[in-house]
């Protein structure tokens, strides 16, 4: 209908299409807000109105209001119970008084009469155009502010209302504070409390007699509207059905809330629609605007929560949409995206072709379309084979994916979409990063492949290296901000792992020097954190297509101090937890999601250069203020960087603590780095205990865990076979210890894993230093080295530092004072950030190396070797590692011997005899119990 709008009514009756002359509609919970407001200004009064006793608590009022009013467009709106839970948090001592004067301001509107009146005291709030020569100290509300635009905005709509409106406006009130009864009595106020401007005869009104026999006659006339008009009402049968018998008596008990919402989390879930749908509150209009708003928010929520999304309550929730509203094709994606994320191939391959044969790629798709051309009669052909290439590159179809996506390059090409053509070549570089450049060699150099053009006598990370360049151009010219700031982040990943060797082979302009360039990589994680810059002005935040600011209200609460891993019992007061934030964060959860990875990013390159500190104090930062925005995968990812921290550096008992509050914040994911840390962590622990049956098992469910497609997850398969080879050197079987590592090295150099070769180098190395030939491991020691010095690995640098001198050492005494000075070398980086393991095999290498030398005497100087082994033992003692403790005690007794002090080495002794003991017990413990 002309002049118009199109809206959609989702209530108690479904979703039901009609027209009404604007989008904004009067509902109970703005109401609510309308009461708290005239609290907050009341008309004509100085100074700070009752009951305020501070600008302070005044002003926390004003912000929880501005929350409320930014949130006031979501598709779903608070209950009267919950609105009541948030001001409790904020109002302290006037929660009560809050709470009382909001009750039965409600309460009070029994008639058309009243709510004309309520209406007509609200216009005595907003100031008008003499508003400038009222007295400084009185408050008065700005009619541009946004309290203001608001109660402008609820006066008008209350103006349009017809009289059967506000009938019906009426009735939704009362329902909308009956279904608080059983959690909030209105019985309870007293005299000395109550509103001395409420008339008296509603002292006495029996409320649910009122409210049952409002909302039965409102199901009556609707049923009648229902049989007249049935052409408007597209509800399932079967709602309407549960409708019809829910009848409303006095007797009735409503069901009562067990606790509110957690403002932290996702309000708009597949849950809350059930309770919206399932309410008796009425049925509120929702326009094609908020509908979109809200399929936007479950996108992002689904993308987030990933496999622990609810999978088929959400689907009934589309399904009854897509019925309701058969145009709103982004039901189709959001379908898709479900099935996704449950790895349920088939389905998501359904649905993806079902959404662009009914859209064309044409609703919901955020890319910017070209000026030239536009959308052809055909759709989006290249945003479909985009979408669909990234389908098979998220199920681990590497070739599918490069072939899809290379199609998507030459049909936008063939458009003149240059912005679909930059994210395709974003994704291309993404495919060749995480599956092996290798795994690509065949397809990258034939003739639909989109880097033909670039030559084929580069070579294939030269090639990943210019592609990240043009893609990260192209991306800066159209401006594309957030494909600019993954693109950086992209580039910071190649400059970590790969060195940039020069296009040019030879001549004035070539450079030799082959190495990685760390002031690089901070300076791609730089630029890709200017994004936030952005959207620093909230008017850059309005987004077209119902992508709208629903994170107001959510932000209420944010946490005071890090409580990633603390027990959920334990006792707490809310004003030292929370603190209430006055101007909650209103940037689009992909920007934050965004930003939060270059943190956590940040964490794994100080991780690889080998700074400790830098690593775990990123990792923490990005589980404490990137939570709410990021992906569970990502969060798990985080929260196992600090479970590995915690293991390395205070021993297992705390990491199995922290380990047993992780699996039960990720319970819901099937596969998620938990369970890898897990695994990984109970493996350390039995080689370190001497089970290696049980590591045996442990190693072998690791490698369950990877996928068998060649070149997918390749970093658990290395992991695999590198924790295959530990237990082989432990179990003494040499041979096929060194096997497994060539076997290893060779993948590596394959998939161009350049830093993970520097590990298996050291680990040939080890092999050959356990087995007697150091001769023959110091080539393997020399060689890790070099990659380190390549590849800027300062604390893997120090590690074979450190093989470098027991190898020497182990050639003979003549070789100690060389094997002291590489150990004195490497202290600076071994203490300053290494973990237990490695530390106490310093000092007890360095131990070695003071007594193996014939011009130390131990009599003159004996806590040059005394003082590391106690060190040694002790670190070795909180990670259980029997075997290396054993010989720690053995050296201490040694020196105690030659020092003549026979108790303390029966001691030394004693503790000796115990390690060795438990060595060769077979049967532990499981090491969960120090969870319980």
């Amino acid at each position: 209908m002309p002049g118009k709008t199109r809206v959609l009514s989702w209530g108690k009756e479904g979703v039901v299409e009609r027209a009404m002359p604007g989008a904004f509609t009067i509902t109970p919970h703005k109401l609510s807000i309308c009461i708290v407001i005239q609290v907050y200004a009341p008309p004509s009064q100085t100074s700070l109105p009752f009951p305020f006793s501070s600008v302070s608590q005044h002003n926390l009022l004003a912000s929880f209001l501005l929350s409320l009013t930014k949130s006031s467009e979501d598709i779903f709106e608070p209950k009267l119970d919950e609105l009541v839970a948030q001001l409790s948090e904020i109002a302290g001592v006037l929660n009560h008084w809050l709470s009382d004067h909001l009750a039965r301001k409600l309460s009070s509107l029994a008639s058309p009469d009243d709510l004309f009146n309520f209406f007509n005291d609200l216009r005595g709030i907003l100031g008008g155009s003499d508003s400038n020569v009222m007295d400084d100290d009185q408050i008065i509300l700005d009619p541009s502010s946004n309290l203001g635009v608001f109660v402008r905005r609820c006066l008008l709509a209350f103006n349009l209302l017809s009289f059967e409106a506000v009938c019906h406006l009426l009735t939704n009130v009362a329902t909308y504070c009956k279904e608080s009864l059983s959690t909030y009595e209105l019985s309870h106020f007293d005299d000395s409390d109550s509103d001395t401007e409420a008339p008296m005869h509603y002292e006495n009104m029996d409320l649910e007699n009122f409210v049952a026999e409002k909302v039965n006659k409102e199901i009556e006339s609707r049923n009648v509207v229902d049989e007249r008009l049935s052409f408007h009402n597209h509800t399932p049968k079967a709602l309407v059905r549960a409708i019809e018998d829910r009848k409303f008596s006095p007797g009735t008990q409503v069901r009562k809330t067990n606790k509110l919402r957690e403002v932290s989390a996702c309000a708009s879930s597949s849950c809350d629609a059930t309770d919206s749908v399932d309410s008796p509150s009425g049925a509120f209009l929702r326009t094609n605007w908020q509908i979109q708003g809200y399929l936007l928010e479950q996108a992002d929520t689904i993308e987030r929560q990933g496999s622990s999304f609810p999978l088929n309550a959400f689907e009934s929730v589309l399904k009854d949409l897509l019925k309701l509203a058969p145009e709103l094709h982004r039901v189709h994606f959001l379908c898709y995206l479900n099935s996704l994320y449950h790895q349920d191939y088939h389905t998501a391959l359904e649905n993806i072709h079902r959404y662009f044969d009914y859209s064309a790629g044409i609703e919901g798709c955020d890319f910017v379309s070209s000026s030239s051309t536009g959308c052809n009669s055909f759709g989006r052909y290249e945003i479909a084979l985009l979408c669909l290439g990234m389908m098979h590159f998220h199920f681990g179809h590497p070739k599918q994916a490069l072939e899809v996506l290379t199609e998507a390059v030459r049909v936008s090409q063939q458009q003149n979409n240059d912005s679909c053509l930059a994210y395709t070549l974003a994704a291309i570089c993404k495919l060749l990063s995480e599956f092996g450049v290798s795994n690509m060699r065949g397809l990258i150099g034939s003739s639909y492949s989109p880097v033909t053009s670039i030559g084929t006598s580069l070579s294939t990370q030269q090639l990943l290296y210019v592609l990240l360049r043009r893609s990260l151009k192209r991306a800066e010219s159209l401006k594309l901000k957030r494909l600019v700031a993954s693109n950086h982040l992209a580039m910071a990943k190649f400059d970590l792992t790969q060195v940039q060797r020069p296009l040019l082979s030879f001549g004035p302009k070539a450079s030799m020097k082959l190495a990685t360039c760390p002031s690089n990589v901070c300076k791609e994680l730089r630029l890709s954190s200017h994004l936030i810059n952005e959207y620093g002005d909230e008017a850059s935040l309005m987004i077209s297509d119902g992508t709208f600011c629903t994170q107001w209200i959510k932000n209420l609460k944010k946490p005071k101090g890090s409580v990633i891993f603390s027990q959920e019992n334990e006792c707490r007061s809310n004003t030292n937890v929370f603190q209430f934030c006055g101007q909650p964060c209103s940037i689009p959860g992909s920007v934050l999601q965004l930003l939060g990875s270059s943190y956590l990013f940040r964490a794994t390159a100080w991780e690889v250069y080998g700074s400790a500190p830098l690593a775990r104090m990123n990792a923490l930062l990005y589980a404490t203020c990137f939570a709410d925005s990021s992906s569970l995968d990502d969060l798990a990812l985080a929260y196992g960087k600090l479970i590995q921290h915690l293991a390395v550096f205070k021993g297992y008992k705390e990491a199995f603590a922290a380990l047993k509050l992780a699996e039960e914040k990720f319970l819901s994911l099937s596969k998620s780095q938990i369970q890898l840390v897990k695994l990984q962590l109970l493996h350390d622990h039995a080689l370190h205990t001497g089970n290696l049956k049980l590591a045996q098992q442990l190693c072998d469910e690791l490698g369950v865990l990877a996928s068998s497609v060649t070149g997918v997850d390749i970093e658990i398969k290395v992991e695999a076979s590198l924790r295959h080879a530990r237990i082989l050197i432990t179990a003494n079987q040499f041979s096929q210890a060194a096997a497994v590592a060539h076997s290893l090295f060779c993948m590596c150099y394959k998939f161009s894993l350049q830093v993970e070769n520097a590990t298996v180098l050291l680990l040939l190395a080890e092999i050959h230093k356990r087995s007697g030939n150091a001769v023959l491991g110091i080539p393997y020691a020399l060689a890790s080295l070099s990659f380190c010095k390549s590849f800027n690995l300062d604390l893997l640098k120090a590690s074979a530092t450190l093989t470098l001198a027991e190898l020497w050492l182990s050639l003979g005494s003549s070789h100690a004072k060389r094997a002291l000075a590489l150990i004195h070398g490497a202290f600076p980086v071994l203490l300053g950030h290494g973990g237990l393991e490695l530390r106490a095999r310093a000092f007890i290498t360095e131990a070695k190396c003071y007594l193996a030398d014939s011009s130390f005497s131990v009599s003159e100087e004996p806590e040059m070797v005394l003082e590391p082994l106690r060190q040694a033992s002790e670190d070795l003692e909180l990670l259980e590692y029997h075997k290396l403790a054993a010989e720690a005690f053995y050296l201490m007794a040694i020196v105690y011997d030659k020092l003549g002090q026979p108790d303390h080495r029966e001691e030394a002794a004693s503790s000796f005899r115990k390690h060795i003991t438990a060595l060769e017990s077979s049967d532990i413990e499981d090491p969960l119990q120090y969870c319980c």
